[in-house]
């Protein structure tokens, strides 16, 4: 999906196809068919934009083999579907019985994550529309915070260096411009606004710069004006923004409150949890630490869990989510005179965990769920002046 600013800035609306488990390339290919064909179906769109996630693997073989990229630009093309950015910030196994804190590996520290990166953004430029001003990657904040000594710290700063200097290379070789946004996060070393402008002061800015989640932004109780205005003054470009939403609990000490929280407890994905009280804000890592435990989180606060809860259908009370933080960024982002970003990628992977009787049944169910919140956040778009293309 498009629209266009006023200031005529194109502007590309995307799932993020880490929602769908993708170990080979039959498996993404389908997955295109099946939920990217259909999905662009069930809205009625001429065009819509996937955000594609490539597992490492995945992303190496089509790097090396121009005829299953060929392929994979055929299915796209068949079903209506073209790609502007790539995850990458799960490495492989997003969908693996647990992941929690493995996501993160391999970190930037590590020549994988270069390679992997590199990797993805070769695939990406070949995969481009051809009316494309540019691409886009997302990928961890440099990594897990621990353990993190300034020796990691060097080690992440020359891959970054390495990473811009291969970005130039494509761009001289293709003619296509790729851009990669590290992604702040709960409990990694940039997990605020704040960091981001303290780690990232050496990046090559026309070539890094930030991926803003809106879940993440919410989770760590950042104000969305403040935060947009430490980026700017960093110099740091939002290279994307990924439109998500947060689980929240305005009384968690409630035991009906606590009770309902337990349904999200779940043992895949990591679900960092904070609590704001008194001008502070404290955290767990996993909502059952939050929960349970010597170390439990006291409820003398409101808490925002990191839980990507469907965008066009808040929790049930008495919980909720983190919508109007989300409307009120993407004012930030779109209302004002000029676009401060052109790639916004629905983010909600965590579909098949949601509590039971608010997950989808069935392949028809997540596709009604995605073009539901592909269609809200369109709409909050459209109230701000953009114009649907």
């Amino acid at each position: 999906m498009r629209l266009r600013h006023p200031d005529g800035t194109v502007v590309h609306l995307a799932y993020c196809t880490n929602v769908h488990p993708t170990e080979d390339l039959e498996a993404l290919l389908e997955q295109v068919r099946t939920y990217g064909g259909g999905v662009r179906s069930r809205l009625g769109v001429e065009r819509l934009g996937l955000g594609l996630w490539l597992p490492a693997p995945v992303a190496a073989h089509l790097a090396g083999h121009d005829a299953d990229l060929r392929r994979l630009r055929e299915a796209l093309d068949g079903n209506g579907l073209e790609v502007v950015t790539l995850n990458a910030f799960p490495y492989a196994g997003f969908h693996d019985p647990e992941v929690k804190k493995a996501v993160y590996r391999p970190d930037w520290c590590e020549p994988a994550r270069l390679e992997y990166t590199l990797d993805c953004a070769a695939v990406l430029a070949r995969l481009l529309p051809d009316d494309a001003a540019r691409g886009s990657i997302s990928t961890l904040p440099l990594g897990w915070r621990s353990p993190w000594y300034a020796d990691r710290q060097r080690q992440a700063e020359e891959h970054l260096a390495r990473l811009a200097d291969g970005l130039e290379k494509l761009e001289a070789e293709t003619g296509r411009t790729i851009r990669v946004g590290l992604e702040p996060e709960p409990g990694c070393i940039v997990e605020t606004t704040t960091e981001a402008a303290e780690r990232l002061a050496s990046v090559d800015r026309e070539r890094i710069g930030v991926c803003l989640d809106t879940c993440h932004l919410a989770v760590q109780f950042e104000e969305p004006a403040a935060a947009l205005q430490r980026l700017a003054d960093a110099g740091l470009p939002v290279v994307k923004t990924q439109a998500s939403a947060a689980l929240h609990a305005a009384a968690p000490a409630d035991p009906a409150t606590r009770a309902e929280l337990t349904r999200y407890a779940e043992d895949r994905f990591l679900h960092q949890a904070r609590e704001h009280a008194a001008g502070r804000t404290v955290g767990r890592d996993d909502l059952p630490e939050a929960l349970e435990g010597r170390r439990a989180l006291r409820g003398r606060g409101p808490w925002r869990v990191h839980f990507h809860v469907p965008l066009h259908e808040p929790p049930a009370e008495p919980l909720g989510g983190t919508h109007d933080h989300l409307q009120q960024t993407l004012g930030l982002l779109f209302g004002g005179a000029t676009a401060a970003t052109d790639h916004v990628e629905v983010e909600t992977y965590t579909w098949s965990v949601l509590p039971q009787g608010r997950r989808p049944d069935d392949v028809a169910g997540l596709v009604d769920g995605l073009a539901a919140e592909l269609s809200w956040t369109a709409g909050r778009m459209s109230e701000l002046g953009m114009e649907a293309l």
